[in-house]
Parts: C-alpha cells; sequence; structure tokens
C-alpha cells in the first residue's frame, strides 16, 4: 500500500487525538489478569491492537466492539498457549503477554517479537527482572523459544538495567499475583495508565517518586465488570501540532492532555511555533510561526520522547540555522534522514544517534518508504509541506499506529489518497 500525497497546501479545521496505543497494549495485556469482563474505552483501532487482541481470541478471548472505540474483554476461558504465532512474531507488544500469563497461569512459552526496526531492542531487561525475582527461565538455542515459570515463592526486588517501559510494564503485572519492587523503572505517562487498571483489579501500586515501584496484589478479588478509559495519545497530540507549524496552517486539537507534554511544548516554543492551549484544546498558529532552529534531545520521561524526535527533525528542515538532532535511545531512529534528503533536505548524519538539520529548506516531491511507525507519520508531514507529488511507500508501517490518519488529514483538507 501507498500514500499519494500533493503538498505545498496550508491546511486547517479541528482533529481529534485518539486513544493512546502505548496505553492499549499493556492494558489489553493486563485484562488478562481477570476473568472479569473489562470493558475498555477510547481503544485505538489500529494494526497492533487487532493484532494483539487476534492473539488472545485465538487463545478464547471472547471480545466485542460495544461502539467504534469502546471493546468488552471477556478472559474467563482463556486457554494459554506458546506465543509464537505470525501475529507474536511482528508485533512487540506481544511481550507484555509475559508478565499476565505467568500471573494467572504460572508459566508462559515465546519467541521473541517483532515490531519497529528502530535499533537493537533486546529483551534482556524483561529476562533479568523475572530472574530478579526468582522466576525460572530456560532458552532452548534450536527453537528460539523461551520457557518461564513463577513458583510460589516469585517475588522481591528487581533492579532494571535500563529504564525500559514494556519491561516496568510487565513487572508491574507480574506484581498483580506476587508483591514485587522495581527499581530504576520507566514513568511514562502510559505506565501509570497501566498502574490505574490494575488498581481497578484490587493492585495496589505504590510509587516512590524516584523510578520505583512496589506492588500489593489484591486480598479480595473484587466482582462485577471493570470499567476503564485509555489516555488520550500525547504523540499523536505533538504529530499534528509539528504538522500544523510545519505546513504553516492553522489548527485545533483536541483532546490534548497537556500535563504529559510539557516536554514537546517547551520545544515548540523553542522553534517558534504560537500556540495557546485552552482547556484541553491546542490551538496552533503555523502561518505566523517565525520558526528557529534549535537542539533536539530525547530523553526518558519527563524529557522529550523519542517517539517525537523524527517529527521535530521535519520541522528543523523549516527553521532558520542549524538544529542538532540526538536521538540518545534508538541507534535507528534517524533512518527518516535519508528519504528527506531525496526531498531536498539540507541534512547531515553525524553518527547513528545524531543529525544537523539546517534549514529553511524547500522541500519537493519524491519517492520514499516509511521505515517504521513513526518515521512514517513523520514523513506525511514532509509531503503535506513539500511542492509536488510524493508516493509514500509501505504504509502498513503507519497503520500500526495511527488510525484511519489519511481520513482524519483530508478533512483538513490534505490532498493524500491510498492506493495498493
Amino acid at each position: 500500500m501507498q500514500f499519494i500525497i500533493n503538498g505545498g497546501k496550508p491546511l486547517s479545521g479541528t482533529i481529534a487525538v485518539a486513544g493512546f496505543k502505548n496505553a492499549a497494549t499493556p492494558i489489553i495485556a493486563a485484562t488478562v489478569l481477570t476473568d472479569r469482563a473489562c470493558v475498555l474505552k477510547n481503544v485505538p483501532r489500529i494494526t497492533d491492537v487487532m493484532k494483539l487482541l487476534g492473539i488472545l481470541r485465538d487463545m478464547g478471548s471472547r471480545q466485542e466492539w460495544l461502539d467504534e472505540h469502546t471493546i468488552r474483554i471477556d478472559n474467563k476461558d482463556l486457554v494459554p498457549q506458546p506465543l509464537e504465532s505470525d501475529a507474536v512474531a511482528q508485533i512487540r507488544s506481544s511481550i507484555l503477554l509475559i508478565g499476565p500469563f505467568l500471573a494467572r497461569f504460572g508459566n508462559v512459552s515465546f519467541v521473541t517479537p517483532g515490531g519497529c526496526k528502530i535499533g537493537s531492542r533486546p529483551i534482556d531487561t524483561h529476562i533479568e527482572a523475572f530472574a530478579d525475582l526468582r522466576v525460572r527461565v530456560s532458552y532452548d538455542d534450536a527453537s528460539g523459544r523461551y520457557l518461564m515459570e513463577a513458583p510460589r515463592e516469585t517475588g522481591g526486588e528487581a533492579v532494571l538495567k535500563e529504564l525500559s517501559v514494556t519491561a516496568t510494564e510487565n513487572v508491574l503485572m507480574l506484581g498483580a499475583k506476587y508483591p514485587v519492587a522495581i527499581r530504576l523503572a520507566a514513568i511514562e505517562p502510559h505506565v501509570f495508565d497501566l498502574i490505574g487498571f490494575l488498581e481497578r483489579l484490587g493492585v495496589t501500586v505504590h510509587a516512590d517518586g524516584m523510578h520505583g515501584f512496589t506492588t500489593t496484589p489484591a486480598a479480595a478479588v473484587p466482582s462485577g465488570q471493570i470499567e476503564y478509559t485509555l489516555m488520550p495519545d500525547p504523540i499523536e497530540a505533538g504529530t499534528f501540532a509539528v504538522l500544523a507549524a510545519a505546513t504553516r496552517s492553522s489548527m485545533r486539537i483536541d483532546g490534548v492532555d497537556a500535563g504529559v507534554l510539557e516536554a514537546p511544548l517547551r520545544k515548540l516554543r523553542e522553534f517558534g511555533v504560537k500556540f495557546a492551549l485552552r482547556d484541553r484544546v491546542l490551538e496552533v498558529d503555523g502561518a505566523h510561526s517565525v520558526l528557529t532552529a534549535t537542539r533536539v534531545q530525547t530523553m526518558p520521561y519527563p524529557g522529550l520522547p523519542t517517539d517525537l524526535q523524527a517529527p521535530f527533525g521535519v520541522l528543523a528542515t523549516q527553521a532558520k540555522g542549524s538544529s542538532l538532532i540526538f536521538d540518545t535511545m534508538y541507534e535507528g531512529r534517524l533512518k527518516y534522514i535519508t528519504e528527506l534528503k531525496k526531498m531536498g533536505a539540507d541534512a547531515v548524519l553525524l553518527d547513528p544517534h545524531r543529525a544537523i538539520i539546517t534549514g529553511p529548506s524547500a522541500l519537493h516531491g519524491a519517492e520514499i518508504e516509511s521505515l517504521d511507525l513513526r518515521a512514517g507519520a513523520t514523513l506525511i508531514i514532509a509531503a503535506l509541506l513539500a511542492e509536488g507529488k510524493t508516493t509514500l511507500g509501505n504504509i502498513e508501517q503507519i497503520d500500526r499506529g495511527y488510525e484511519r490518519l489519511d481520513e482524519r488529514l483530508q478533512a483538513l483538507g490534505a490532498d493524500i489518497a491510498r492506493v495498493a
């Protein structure tokens, strides 16, 4: 599949922020922890969510969409199977089933999951954390399969070797049954969204304010249906804000949680973007913004998220001066710059983590590829500000994390079409 995009036109109107992919997948995984029906609201209908739901459905999960973004999940009769299907191999989020399977069934067998090719993403942080908690771990070289077993004495303290979001979430979900403590834990907003859901299950989670959590399993299992509303997507909100600024458009972005967007909003100001935040609506005045180069450096939350590094990289092509782009996390995150250079960007890759982008550059249409989920959305921004026609391939990557993005952009006046 491809997008055909004719750019160079300002956009206008209101676009709503969808539910957060990075919150949806761990919370869907956490429904495995209970035999009570769970009603999840504000769920984005994206490929990664659908594939994770499919993995559970193949094991007996009963699911019903109550409206466009509300799903009822009943895992009472779930029959665990090895996590080694094609769907598991395609989405990294499937790794989030390890903690819930250990907690509910006492064991899990799995192969290393897939996902975006953005650099080295080993699962050793997960493996070592579970080993710290006295989970028995074995690995078969011939099949590439891990087997984990949670004995009665499972629990204790895990010290993560890095601030891994998914490892933090996996241990928290194991903590629904066994008392655990996590040190050097990630504190991203969607980690706390998962904690909110776990608390609906009766789990007590204490945050020490210094990258640490402790869990106390529920003393008694609550009864009745569980309802939970997922947080809005801050990555979408930040991406749309950059889109408005880069295309010199006036746009309203509805459903913005400013409390988790402090670093991206600060970076917009540094670039010279004019915007106003009223209630949960972010109004961006790209037409009157005077863009100036600045430094873009990713950091764990509450720093600038790596998922917004690439959009800010496109914004740098339209800012006066030279911007240093420094992704501290993944050595594959800057590959999109090669595609930007095909469109006329003045950019130099210094090493796998750093680049210099000098602007403003007049971008033009070209044939380019979506290299990963976030790079794909970023290149849509580049195509919409560029003069002429852009053909953007491998758009399946974009569908993994953005719901009907082409249709939503068309409503703003974007000339974008999906073709086979």
